[in-house]
């Protein structure tokens, strides 16, 4: 591999030039305090760091910078910090799926516009990882994704409490009359102790282990815990790693090919992966070009022959993340995969090595949270792709997260129009509804949310809740948060604010999901499919003005991994790099 010398780096384009322009450049660098020797013959590296004050799952952001800058100045670079949105799961409503390609939008700009050989993307909260590497794909300078890591385990009473999937159960048992305010509150002040994302294998801890999986880690940097002081580590070897990667400029385009998107997708299915997963690798692996590209076609290729071995929440019953960092952690998962065969073990990594390299002496030190391939929690893996008439397009749902007996079901359906009338409803002790019945969510997708909430994990009507009933079969365009369970079908597509199928149904119509046979089905013809189509009047446009607007102009489907269609890598030709006047 032949290394970059100092005047083909971009920086130097800004820094070393005997110009009027350069003049001002470095004039200005040091009116910030930096000196010459910061700049000159080293490269510059951005950390693209998505701390806030707000951002829960960041807030050890503020300090892990520091050690990423410590890394850079030690292997002879220059760190500049560039902040960018937080994108904070826990708060910014309705949805950060809303704002995911906005941040994609910030980094790519960021690191076209300023002068930067390289990047280290701070990310770990649910779009951050997805926004940050889209952009950066897009950019190609090179670049290595620091994971925030989960959280410590909750706990209350001597109960391990998880994130998100502990938050729906125990508020049924309130609902219920199980729990009392008391209670509740206690659990509301035990279930997220330290700073971190969320510890089941929620759309963070999916996202995380999906990037090491691709190649754009360092090994077994996905499941430190966040406070763990390996992490602080782990971030200053980033700095380091960086540091070479621009040298030997090893960009995303000589890391990345088919084979580590098929190894990502054999992860997501190992692990338990949410359902989010699909959309977001859906849309990096376009935004990656070239042949990269993957759809549901091959989430659900892949399902059927990688089970799910990674015995964590919501999937599994007991184990958290950081039970699985104890047990071998995602080294240790991908090294079972890799012994079955399931995995490209010569595709190549930011570490400069091969995958097989990595899992180099990889072990699993507890088999009840890393399952064997002969001992699986859930024979296939854990997303499905189910098409029909309800949706042509395809739909996804968790199969093992879903309470067995609905894995194949039929019902007649309960439609809401949007998200009110549907909390309106449900818990009004009158509603017409039993534990047959299919709960339809709709105008809730890419475009009719607006941003595709996380509405998708319906909840169980009150009434029925009193009777005991934990899960019945809900259908929707929307999302669900990654630590959710239940019989959830969700990313209809297309999604009814469009004028897809799941706008036509009606309460009463009788409607069939067959998980093993990956069908959705409503039971009315064709014909009067069409002539309620004919009927059909589109919803009102929710945006006007804004970024609002121009996202509703050009949102992409959940199919197609809810990108924006003039920034996929097929739209147009790249742009080049900025003229420096």
């Amino acid at each position: 591999m032949t290394r970059k010398t100092y005047d083909q780096l971009r920086s130097a384009r800004w820094f070393a030039p005997d110009d009027l322009r350069s003049f001002g450049h470095r004039s200005r660098a040091l009116q910030i305090g930096y000196d010459h020797a910061d700049w000159q013959g080293k490269p510059v590296i951005a950390i693209l760091n998505t701390w806030s004050d707000i951002s829960t799952c960041h807030s050890h952001f503020k300090q892990r910078v520091e050690e990423v800058k410590r890394g850079v100045l030690q292997a002879g670079g220059f760190p500049i910090e560039l902040p960018a949105i937080s994108l904070s799961e826990s708060f910014v409503k309705p949805t950060t799926m809303l704002y995911r390609n906005l941040l994609a939008i910030e980094a790519e700009e960021l690191l076209r516009s300023h002068p930067m050989d390289g990047a280290v993307l701070m990310g770990g909260c649910d779009k951050t990882t997805p926004g940050l590497l889209m952009g950066a794909l897009s950019m190609g300078i090179p670049c290595i994704y620091l994971p925030a890591g989960p959280m410590l385990r909750g706990n209350w009473k001597g109960n391990v409490l998880g994130s998100g999937s502990d938050s729906w159960k125990y508020w049924d048992e309130r609902r219920a009359g199980k729990i009392t305010e008391t209670q509740w509150m206690e659990i509301e002040g035990s279930i997220a102790r330290s700073a971190g994302t969320c510890m089941t294998m929620g759309t963070a801890a999916t996202m995380m282990g999906i990037t090491e999986a691709l190649g754009l880690t360092l090994p077994g940097a996905s499941s430190i815990p966040a406070v763990d002081a390996n992490h602080q580590r782990m971030a200053t070897q980033c700095g380091r790693r960086i540091v070479e990667m621009v040298w030997d400029d090893l960009t995303p385009s000589r890391v990345l090919t088919r084979r580590n998107f098929e190894n990502a997708i054999t992860v997501a299915m190992a692990e338990g992966c949410s359902t989010n997963a699909i959309i977001h690798l859906v849309a990096m692996s376009r935004r990656a070009g070239g042949d990269c590209a993957v759809s549901l076609d091959d989430f659900d290729a892949f399902s059927r022959k990688v089970p799910v071995i990674a015995n964590i929440r919501p999937s599994g019953d007991t184990y958290l993340m950081e039970d699985f960092y104890y047990a071998g952690g995602m080294r240790g998962l991908m090294k079972t995969l890799a012994d079955g065969g399931l995995l490209h073990l010569d595709t190549m990594t930011v570490s400069g090595q091969t995958l097989g390299q990595t899992l180099e002496g990889a072990e699993v030190y507890n088999a009840d949270v890393i399952r064997p391939l002969s001992n699986p929690i859930y024979q296939e893996g854990a997303l499905a792709v189910l098409r029909g008439n309800l949706a042509p397009d395809g739909c996804v749902i968790k199969p093992s997260a879903v309470a067995p007996h609905l894995l194949q079901h039929s019902g007649p359906a309960l439609v809401f129009d949007d998200y009110p009338a549907l909390k309106a409803a449900i818990d009004d002790p009158d509603l017409d509804v039993t534990p047959d019945h299919v709960l339809i969510l709709r105008n809730a997708g890419p475009q009719g949310g607006p941003g595709m909430p996380e509405w998708g994990m319906v909840p169980i009507p009150t009434k029925l809740v009193k009777q005991g009933v934990r899960d019945m079969l809900r259908i929707s365009d929307a999302r669900m948060s990654g630590t959710s369970y239940g019989a959830c079908v969700l990313h209809v597509s297309p999604e009814s604010y469009v004028g897809g199928p799941l706008a036509l149904v009606r309460t009463g119509d009788i409607v069939t999901v067959d998980v093993p046979a990956r069908t959705i089905h409503m039971d009315v013809s064709d014909a009067e499919l069409a002539r309620r189509k004919a009927a059909w009047t589109p919803p009102p446009r929710r945006f006007e003005r804004g970024y609002g607007y121009m996202f509703s102009q050009h949102i992409l489907q959940a199919h197609e991994g809810c990108d924006f269609d003039y920034l996929e890598t097929g739209f147009g030709p790249a742009i080049g790099e900025p003229a420096i006047y």
